[in-house]
């Protein structure tokens, strides 16, 4: 019904923000991700929404992204979550960090978000797991460069980045560290895997 909604921000709460659009002030319940990157009140703000109807009661909930978005849709697909629950989880991990998790089948890390048991994680990476691909988490990592292409792997940005993770990966730590590490780092076109790979390090060793 809704895809987005644009307009000036006119309210800030706990869980939920207040923007008005034509006439109309939408109440949106929002995870702590945006609420830590909202603007000031008044300033204009687009929000990616998803209208969830109940019997007693018609809720909206938004997102930066649309694929912030897809993410939401895909936790209310599996089995016991719902939106309050999806919601929370997409508060106590932001979805980078949540579909790393779930790469990672770190069930611990999902288990943080409220309500939700080392059960509920284990299902949630079970049934995600193979609907979350690397690819949906690293490009964001390198800066707002562009995403080299397939055959550019070890010369381009996103080979020598997905290397790095893997390396460290195999030096034992986690997937989610991993992909952590190496979202911090500065990547360049000219920096070899073992330069990502030294710098990924630095980060590990706090």
């Amino acid at each position: 019904m809704f895809s987005y909604i644009k307009g000036p921000l006119t309210e800030l709460w706990e869980d939920m923000i207040v923007v008005e659009s034509g006439g109309i002030g939408w109440n949106i319940h929002v995870p702590l991700a945006v609420l830590d990157r909202l603007p000031r009140i008044g300033a204009e703000v687009k929000i990616y929404t998803s209208l969830q109807v109940r019997e007693d009661a018609m809720t909206l909930y938004g997102f930066f992204s649309r694929q912030d978005l897809k993410m939401f849709h895909q936790l209310l697909g599996v089995s016991g979550i719902g939106p309050k629950a999806a919601l929370g989880i997409l508060s106590a991990l932001r979805p980078d960090d949540l579909r790393m998790a779930i790469l990672s089948e770190d069930a611990k890390a999902i288990s943080q978000a409220p309500g939700i048991g080392p059960k509920t994680a284990k299902r949630v990476i079970l049934d995600l797991k193979d609907r979350i691909r690397m690819e949906d988490v690293l490009p964001e990592s390198f800066g707002g460069a562009a995403v080299p292409e397939a055959n550019t792997a070890v010369s381009g940005v996103e080979g020598v980045g997905k290397d790095a993770v893997e390396a460290l990966t195999a030096l034992g730590y986690s997937l989610t560290e991993s992909a952590k590490a190496v979202r911090q780092v500065e990547i360049t076109e000219d920096m070899t895997v073992e330069a990502v790979l030294k710098a990924s390090l630095k980060f590990l060793a706090f």
